[in-house]
């Protein structure tokens, strides 16, 4: 799969948050914009630190419209427990057959030290109310980035 690009119609998504509930982008059309970041597994520590930065500003991203949301391979109980151990206020959906990360191109292969694997590839998504996407950045560093991203939505709620 390709990666996704600024200004094209966001991929349809269906998948289970943490209590197995169906959560799909459509939910969210016309009423939020959506911050779906991908992380490649649960209770590591950079995926717990972008984790607990998007629940720190999750008040912020609720004043402007937006509702947060990452995904990763992780089953819903895996989902559970990473929300629980660390009180994070952002939905996690379980993407346990890659059929999400395949849409969004984060699913990709890599090289570490010659050896090549198949990884989720820290990305994120703003999509906007009309479901367009306002970026599509892949390969991010979880250091400062729900700040960066907030940065970005509140330049949505000023346009």
């Amino acid at each position: 799969m390709s990666q996704l690009e600024k200004n094209q119609e966001a991929p349809f998504f269906r998948a289970v948050n943490q209590h197995n509930k169906p959560v799909y982008l459509a939910d969210y059309q016309g009423e939020k914009n959506v911050v779906l970041y991908f992380y490649p597994k649960d209770d590591t520590p950079g995926c717990t630190i972008e984790a607990n930065d998007f629940t720190g500003l999750a008040d912020e991203f609720a004043a402007l419209d937006t509702v947060v949301i990452g995904v990763s391979k992780d089953d819903c109980e895996s989902h559970r427990a990473f929300i629980a151990k660390y009180g994070l206020n952002v939905q996690l959906l379980a993407d346990t057959d890659g059929t999400l990360c395949d849409s969004y191109g984060t699913w990709q292969e890599v090289e570490k030290d010659g050896v090549k694997k198949w990884k989720i590839v820290r990305s994120t998504f703003i999509i906007d109310k009309d479901g367009k996407l306002v970026e599509a950045m892949y390969g991010v560093n979880h250091e400062g980035h729900a700040q960066a991203v907030l940065d970005i939505v509140k330049g949505l709620a000023a346009a």
